[in-house]
């Protein structure tokens, strides 16, 4: 199977449960109004977006097991996601997670910190170099250390542009991206501690010549790169649902825009109105936009304003 882009990273099976009132509170029942077991991490999401944008995507990274595996199978058998380089280990169920949500709220329960304890086995894959010969452009989830990094380092070689998340300023991952969206989860750890958003964003493109967009739920985005103008532009406006899965599919919008060279506008605005699309529905891997409702509300909307200007100079 032939593909576009190549994703190195977080592949899982999430298990969802939709609450029919108000969220949890300590010793009291709660209706379940609907439940599901989707694949999901910040790869599968992806994956699962890029694949609904008409974009053949090959992943790999985290293990998958007997319980994750057939969900899998199953729910990309026709879909334009390679799945053969995912490794099976007979011996592990997979990694799964467990999200509670209620309205707007909602709390995800895992097992990722113990993936990291001493003495832990290893629960993900070193990329496959001819994987990444392979594809057009990549995406690169920051969360497997020197497997990661090694990901980044055949990108380099072989002038693969590539798609990152979360990624610190120092680290080669950020300093060698062609795009980094970073999240309020990660401005707001203890590495940008006392720090503004603005200080945040001048070390970020101070030390890439990537795309630079930072991301704050509803609020305004940011991004820009170095030497340039930051710039500002307001999320679209939509009825949601749910947010599990926004930043997932940011992060396809961006890179289906990298894909096919998207301006720096042009491509924050498509990554906008993809996550747009996804919060207004539920469950979002059997829901996710597709290429004509997307364009259709970028054209719906061209003539509205949601750039709200300048902030000055890098």
């Amino acid at each position: 199977m032939s593909y576009e882009v190549y994703m190195h990273g977080q592949v899982l099976g999430t298990h969802s449960f939709w609450l029919k009132e108000g969220f949890l509170q300590p010793d009291e029942y709660s209706e379940i109004k609907a439940k599901y077991f989707l694949p999901g991490g910040e790869t599968g999401t992806a994956a699962t977006v890029l694949a609904s944008l008409g974009v053949s995507v090959k992943i790999d990274g985290t293990h998958i097991g007997t319980e994750v595996a057939p969900l899998l199978k199953e729910f990309y058998k026709n879909k334009s996601v390679d799945l053969s380089s995912l490794y099976f280990d007979k011996e592990y169920e997979g990694l799964m997670d467990y999200v509670v949500i209620a309205g707007l709220v909602r709390s995800p329960m895992g097992v990722f910190q113990s993936l990291y304890e001493p003495g832990a086995k290893k629960r993900w894959s070193m990329p496959k170099e001819e994987d990444i010969i392979g594809c057009k452009i990549a995406a690169i989830d920051p969360f497997f250390l020197e497997e990661t990094q090694a990901t980044a380092e055949l990108c380099v070689k072989y002038n693969k542009s590539y798609v990152t998340i979360d990624s610190k300023h120092d680290s080669y991952l950020h300093q060698h991206c062609a795009v980094n969206v970073v999240s309020k989860e990660c401005t707001e750890s203890d590495v940008y501690k006392d720090k503004s958003i603005e200080e945040i964003y001048e070390l970020l493109v101070a030390s890439t010549d990537g795309l630079v967009i930072i991301t704050s739920g509803g609020n305004d985005m940011i991004y820009g790169r170095k030497g340039q103008l930051m710039k500002r532009m307001k999320p679209f406006s939509v009825d949601v649902k749910s947010t599990l899965g926004a930043g997932d599919t940011f992060k396809a919008g961006c890179v289906y825009g990298l894909l096919h060279g998207m301006e720096d506008d042009e491509l924050v605005r498509f990554a906008s109105a993809c996550s747009a699309i996804a919060i207004s529905r539920f469950p979002l891997p059997l829901n996710p936009p597709t290429l004509l409702e997307v364009n259709s509300l970028l054209e719906n909307t061209k003539n509205k304003q949601h750039e709200s200007g300048v902030m000055g100079e890098i």
